[in-house]
């Protein structure tokens, strides 16, 4: 038996409000009651005391009072005073205590961190457990897949005895938890090493509860499966030789769909890119929506507008790179998944046809700032997969397809599978069969949804795309069955499968508000302004200092909370020391920043992406979710990626 037990345990200290990223308060908004606080975190400047209510949790004018109100379970609230037995708590860091709570009616919460399952396509169900001695019972059993495959055929026949000492397992569909916030708040965790491959895992204590009403109705039907696919064209001058043959490929997949039964279950949109007219205003456009993605009874328009794309640009565009980007950002985010906000689309595909790398964020000619890492989990949270058809030309060169493969295999990630083809000298053979094999693959996933038989055995397809098609399904049937997280006040849950650790099961993420996001968008511009104007040696050693004097302003105002003692940039952001997390900006201290201007500018490139990112966010109004009743828009919380935060 494996057993692994040489570990570092690590409570988290990180109570409600993001260090930093406080609400912002303008003039004439004093702290309530003279400037009351909640309770400090012992060891800690900024981190204050918070707790969680419990199902049924009341609250009391004075201990052993009457109750005056109910609270809803798992609303965070902050520890304003404790005596024997009882809590004195409020909502907000600076609206005062409102009500006194039993000790026993609340969980405390060291963490604002919250776990969100993956979309277990290619994993088991995964259960949680009554403590963590269960769950490394079986995670360090001789015979784990034999103990799952057991309690899973319990759990199936609902018989699954209490001596197991699950108290939960997770949904048997996907549950988006951008699409339908829940909270499984991680109460504690432990880093350790996962027993079938000694890689780092972390072991869970959460719990969890759903905000949104279960009496939501679901909109699609069970026979209605259907899937959009946005096609992204190179439409510059370099793809001239070749777009005749992306032409015919697309056409044909369109035309073999058409009039059939799984064809009306398929529909297209079409975007074309180019790039920066500014500099070579003849592209007569950067991205262009040639058709946007609709359901039609007529494919008619799919192809004569596929016919039109293969008119290229008529002169050359600054450079080999192109800025698919701008166009992957545009098919991502200006298509309408939702078809009208009446019945969305259930599988939504994203794919990408070019013999050019991505613009760097660098280059002048790039339109946006994002990378590629933050719009794949953009478009992964918005429930659409990209895939990357990548003509890999002459004209382009070993370095240059070396680049562009590395970028697009980061873009063309979904969960744990990544859907980028590289096709060797622009093959029109093989990129034919890729085109085919792709698009067929997906009307697979519809025939599978109902019932009938695929065209593509699980060979033919690949592994990747039986994934995909299995994570879309639960998916959909997740949204249809309007699925909820489990209602456990505690378990235990690896956050890598117990049989697979090369699958992610439980995933991280920070809770922030909208005003909290806000003002760590307004601390990144700051530092990234002053980051810009450090050129040279003697500019990098001014820096830090520069950096303090904003930090010290920024600590006289009562309502920003941050950590003035640090040597490091990220050392404001108190809350990053404790999250199982390796922050960019933890790791910069004043020597790291004045080494190299290479350091600097990746320092300053990857905070400059996140920026990008973050705004998009807080324009997007349906990521944000109110976690009581009566909250103002400033405290719509969303949960925020670990791999996007500074």
């Amino acid at each position: 038996m494996i057993s692994v037990r040489n570990r570092v345990r690590v409570r988290a200290v990180i109570a409600g409000c993001l260090i930093l990223l406080a609400p912002w308060i303008g003039p004439g908004k004093g702290l309530a009651q003279g400037g009351e606080r909640p309770l400090l975190v012992e060891g800690r400047k900024t981190v204050y005391q918070r707790v969680l209510t419990r199902p049924g949790a009341r609250g009391h004018g004075a201990p052993d009072a009457e109750a005056s109100r109910d609270y809803p379970a798992f609303q965070p609230l902050y520890v304003y005073d404790a005596e024997p037995g009882w809590l004195r708590v409020g909502p907000t860091i600076n609206g005062g205590a409102e009500a006194w709570v039993q000790t026993g009616a609340v969980v405390p919460w060291k963490q604002n961190i919250v776990a969100a399952f993956t979309n277990r396509a290619g994993r088991e169900r995964q259960f949680l457990f009554d403590s963590e001695d269960r769950l490394r019972g079986l995670m360090e059993h001789e015979a784990l897949r034999e103990t799952q495959a057991q309690m899973l055929a319990e759990l199936a026949d609902d018989a699954l005895p209490e001596t197991r000492g699950v108290v939960a397992v997770e949904p048997a569909e996907y549950v988006n938890i951008v699409d339908r916030l829940y909270l499984m708040p991680i109460l504690d965790f432990v880093q350790d090493l996962h027993p079938l491959n000694y890689e780092e895992n972390l072991l869970m204590k959460v719990a969890s509860v759903p905000l949104r009403s279960a009496a939501e109705p679901a909109q699609a039907q069970a026979d209605s499966f259907d899937a959009g696919i946005v096609f992204v064209f190179d439409t510059t001058q370099s793809m001239d030789p070749y777009i005749q043959r992306t032409q015919a490929a697309v056409e044909q997949v369109v035309d073999e769909l058409q009039g059939t039964e799984i064809g009306e279950r398929v529909q297209f949109g079409v975007v074309a890119f180019r790039d920066n007219t500014g500099a070579a205003p003849g592209l007569e456009y950067r991205t262009r929506t040639l058709l946007p993605l609709q359901r039609r009874q007529d494919q008619t328009p799919v192809v004569a507008t596929i016919r039109a794309a293969t008119r290229v640009a008529q002169v050359n565009s600054p450079g080999f790179n192109e800025d698919s980007l701008a166009g992957v950002e545009d098919a991502v985010d200006l298509t309408d998944w939702n078809g009208g906000g009446q019945d969305p689309f259930d599988a939504r595909i994203v794919i990408l046809i070019t013999d050019a790398g991505p613009k760097d964020v660098r280059d002048p000619n790039a339109r946006s700032q994002i990378g590629v890492r933050e719009l794949q989990r953009d478009a992964q949270d918005k429930g659409v997969a990209i895939m990357t058809l990548h003509l890999q030309t002459p004209a382009g060169g070993g370095a240059q397809h070396a680049y562009a493969a590395a970028q697009y295999r980061d873009l063309s990630r979904f969960h744990d599978d990544t859907f980028y083809y590289g096709i060797e000298d622009g093959s029109p053979q093989a990129f034919q069969q890729s085109v085919t094999r792709l698009v067929t693959g997906i009307t697979d996933v519809i025939r599978v949804a109902r019932n009938d038989r695929p065209v593509l055995s699980p060979e033919d397809s690949g592994q990747e795309l039986v994934n995909l098609g299995l994570a879309l399904q639960l998916a959909y049937l997740g949204r249809l069955r309007d699925t909820q997280a489990p209602d456990v006040i505690e378990g235990w849950v690896s956050e890598k499968a117990v049989e697979e650790p090369t699958k992610l099961a439980i995933e991280p993420r920070l809770l922030v508000t909208k005003n909290e996001m806000a003002t760590m968008a307004d601390l990144l511009s700051q530092l990234l302004t002053l980051g810009e104007q450090s050129r040279d040696a003697e500019d990098a050693a001014s820096f830090f200092t520069q950096v303090r004097d904003v930090v010290a302003r920024m600590a006289q105002n009562p309502d920003r909370l941050i950590n003035t003692e640090s040597d490091t940039l990220g050392g404001a952001l108190e809350f990053l020391d404790d999250l199982p997390y390796e922050s960019q900006l933890m790791l910069t201290t004043e020597d790291r920043w004045a080494q190299s201007a290479m350091n600097r500018r990746a320092i300053l490139d990857g905070m400059r992406q996140k920026l990008v990112q973050y705004r998009k966010w807080l324009l997007d109004p349906e990521v944000w979710t109110a976690l009581y009743a009566g909250a103002p828009d400033g405290e719509y919380v969303f949960a925020m990626p670990f791999d996007v935060l500074p």
